[in-house]
């Protein structure tokens, strides 16, 4: 079924002496839709040879803090800033929540919720 198009599903509650269940009927076009996979995977960053020494020293930093912010939330570690984020956060020249709003991704909102605690913990390292 991966490979071809559903046109049509219909379902059908039926019951009857042996008890209840459902019924699907299923109507497709084969060969409409090509083998590849939903979704491609990006190929992962390695951002120690992308970034200088001193940009990765501090975008390590940012990840161990970015983990304390997720474990004190309760949410997932992407969910508060990705990799790449963090990656532009560490090549900031001036670290301020205006210049984390400028990087691709980091809303204002991001910037409120988030942005305060990894500025403070990071000054505090």
């Amino acid at each position: 079924m991966r490979a071809n198009r559903v046109i049509d599903v219909e379902k059908h509650f039926v019951t009857g002496q042996d008890g209840a269940y459902w019924a699907f009927c299923i109507r497709y076009s084969e060969g409409l839709i090509s083998s590849a996979p939903f979704y491609e995977r990006k190929e992962k960053t390695d951002y120690k040879a992308v970034l200088d020494a001193v940009t990765f020293t501090r975008f390590e930093k940012l990840r161990e803090i970015r983990k304390q912010i997720s474990e004190s939330d309760a949410v997932p570690a992407y969910a508060v800033f990705t990799d790449a984020e963090l990656a532009d956060i560490a090549g900031l020249q001036e670290f301020t929540l205006s210049k984390m709003q400028t990087i691709k991704g980091i809303s204002i909102k991001k910037t409120e919720k988030y942005g305060e605690s990894i500025l403070q913990l990071f000054k505090e390292s």
